[in-house]
């Protein structure tokens, strides 16, 4: 049974709004970027993250966890994270090597924003490659293994006598910098039809009650009719 009549068979357990918000939500999600999260350990702003990066359109985040454990705050969250794929790293002896790899081999640019940083800004970064934003643990920022592998180092202009930006407030201005620079540029940023289909079975997949028994019917009773 392919995706197509998956879905049909099962979003009719979904109901007309939800599957209404799916047709429009699924055309403005993208993968060109995507979200690094290294040692977050305060559950608000691991939430505000995820929250923004949700409402910008932005489907997957990596999650590092070498010495802080991510966990989100329901309250902030809004129920955002159901909705994104959340890649978490914390079984290797270097998580944030095992991620940057992973992500290079997708083909994607590492960009870690970082005061090294010169000229490239988010109003300035080239937006042609697909691009990986890393966001360090909210004391000392990037861990030095997550700079000396970046491809790019990412400066967010600053005009007052404070250091930086909180996280939460770094992630959102990057964010949705880059991501209103995307939706007006000639860039294929969207995902494809088959991959818009995938999402949306996958979020039919969250919202209908005992939806892994009902796809098991559906694909014993395609077989049955084949048989």
């Amino acid at each position: 049974m392919d995706d197509q009549l998956l879905y049909d068979k099962l979003s009719a357990f979904v109901s007309d709004n939800k599957r209404a918000l799916f047709d429009r939500i699924a055309p403005e999600r993208t993968r060109h970027v995507t979200v690094v999260l290294e040692d977050i350990y305060q559950a608000h702003n691991a939430s505000a993250v995820v929250r923004t990066a949700e409402l910008l359109g932005i489907q997957d985040m990596h999650i590092i966890e070498n010495r802080n454990k991510y966990t989100v705050n329901p309250e902030v969250t809004l129920g955002s994270s159901k909705w994104v794929d959340m890649h978490r790293y914390r079984t290797a002896d270097n998580n944030t090597l095992t991620c940057i790899q992973r992500l290079k081999a997708e083909g994607k640019q590492i960009v870690v924003t970082s005061p090294r940083a010169v000229d490239t800004t988010p109003a300035t970064i080239a937006l042609d490659r697909p691009l990986a934003f890393c966001f360090g643990t909210e004391l000392t920022g990037a861990s030095d293994e997550l700079l000396a592998h970046a491809d790019l180092h990412l400066r967010i202009p600053m005009y007052g006598f404070t250091e930086s930006y909180n996280i939460s407030v770094s992630a959102a201005i990057v964010l949705y910098t880059v991501m209103e620079r995307l939706r007006q540029s000639p860039i294929a940023w969207r995902l494809n039809d088959a991959e818009q289909l995938a999402l949306k079975l996958d979020w039919a997949r969250k919202v209908v009650h005992s939806a892994s028994h009902l796809e098991a019917h559906f694909r014993k009773e395609g077989h049955d009719d084949r048989s």
